[in-house]
Formats: C-alpha cells, structure tokens, sequence
C-alpha cells in the first residue's frame, strides 16, 4: 500500500494503494509509521510519490469513511470522526514541520485529501497530466485535512474560493504559473526531476536549511483549528450522509470528480 525505502540521504515515500491512493486507517497508520522514523533519522530530503498510473491521490477514503457511519445518528459516530480527523491533523502537522527538505512528485488526480498532503510538501513539480482541486463542497463539506491553510500560504484567496465553490479542478500549467508548483515537466518525468531536486538541497548544511524552512514555513495553527472545526461541524449535518451514500453508489471509473469541468 505504501512503502519507503532511503537511499544516500533522500528517502522515497511511495504511494501505492490502488484504485487510487484515498486516504484511510491504513494509509493513515503507515503515514504515522513513516513520520516516526523520518523525524529522528538525518536524512536531508523526502520524495513523495506515487506508484498508481491514475495520479498521486484522490483524496479521502470516502467508501471507508460511508461504512463506518451509515445508518448511525451523528451522536454516535462523531466521536469517531473526531479521533481520525485530529490524527490526520497530527500527521500532517507533523510531515508539514519535518526538519528535511520535503519534495512532491505529482501526476494525475490530485484531489482532495491528496491535495491536502501535497500542500505539506516544501516543493511540488507536476507533470503535465496533473490536475487539482477541492470537490469536497458537492459532499456538504470543506477540506478537512489543513488544505485551506496551507494552500492559502501559496496563492491568493481568491483562487482558493475558486477551487472551494466551484469545484473546478486545477490543471498543472495553471498551478504553475501561480506559483503552486515550483516546477512544470513532461508526462511521466515528475519522479527523475524530483529526485535531482533532493540531491541539489541535500548538498546544503541540514541544521541551517531546517531553520530556514521554519520561517519561510510557518504553520498557520489558528486557521488549521479553525478549519477542523467547521469540517466537524458540517460533516455532523445529515446530509453528509446522504451525499456520502450517493457517491458510494456511482459506478463511473472517477467518481471523485466533479461532475462538470470549466476551462481551467
């Protein structure tokens, strides 16, 4: 599902959980997994990827999260839903604040909850193919994983209201030209570009480059509280459920997707 392997100075975090790398328990303790080695390891830089030709991650495991609800009162399951959002709040605080230099090689989806764990990367390069968004509205909810906040230290808000109440997606030149994405490749050449990438910020001295990063990075902790609880909020509203039960129930290939595309 995920694996990671390090070598030299660089460690690769692959994403490999078919159909398309949605963010559950499993994924979520692997992450944990992850982060607890990186953090007190000395390596110098991460690669996040993804090994799934569909894209990099589609976004919470929506399936998962349905059958863990469905047919209870939110009195009964919002504890719950709690717990999982306050530990995928943790994890990504904490790959977000990861002394290394953290670098996103992305292709494909990248939606929702996926997007929300690209935005804790310190660099992303997209391949051409790469698209993304926040379709999380057409379920009666906002991004619930920190993407607001940490996608409103990389553009102006108002792309941000775009992408939130339209549920248009992104695709990568547009990212580009913003600034989201610090680097625009070919079809297919995000993982090589990445991993040249590690090796240059790697040559620089690793106690200065985290204390840089640290202030070119601040977390934005208000609005990451904030966020979480007007997720929790929404996410208690019946008709999440309903919403929820209706897209389990769709049985086109990318159900994930917004139902229209603009011209982005």
């Amino acid at each position: 599902m995920i694996r990671w392997t390090r070598s030299a100075a660089v460690y690769e975090l692959e994403l490999g959980q078919a159909p398309a790398n949605e963010i559950g328990s499993d994924m979520l303790d692997a992450l944990e997994r992850f982060v607890n080695e990186v953090e007190s390891s000395d390596a110098r830089a991460v690669i996040v990827h993804s090994s799934l030709a569909k894209g990099f991650c589609a976004g919470a495991d929506l399936r998962g999260l349905h059958a863990a609800i469905a047919g209870r009162e939110p009195a009964a399951y919002m504890s719950d839903v709690r717990a999982f959002i306050e530990r995928i709040h943790a994890v990504m605080d904490r790959l977000d604040a990861l002394p290394q230099t953290t670098i996103g090689a992305l292709h494909g989806v990248c939606l929702g909850g996926g997007f929300e764990l690209a935005l804790v990367c310190d660099m992303l390069i997209a391949d051409r193919t790469t698209r993304f968004g926040f379709p999380e509205l057409r379920l009666g909810l906002v991004p619930g994983f920190g993407g607001i906040p940490r996608l409103r230290r990389e553009v102006p808000n108002a792309v941000i209201r775009d992408l939130l109440l339209s549920g248009r997606t992104l695709n990568a030149k547009r990212a580009h030209e913003l600034g989201l994405v610090s680097q625009l490749v070919a079809a297919g050449e995000a993982l090589s570009a990445a991993r040249a990438l590690a090796r240059q910020t790697s040559l620089f001295d690793g106690a200065v480059a985290a204390r840089v990063k640290r202030f070119a990075k601040p977390m934005p902790r208000a609005e990451l509280d904030a966020e979480k609880e007007l997720f929790l909020s929404l996410f208690a509203e019946p008709r999440v459920q309903a919403a929820l039960a209706s897209f389990v129930a769709r049985t086109d290939a990318m159900p994930y997707l917004p139902t229209a595309e603009g011209p982005h």
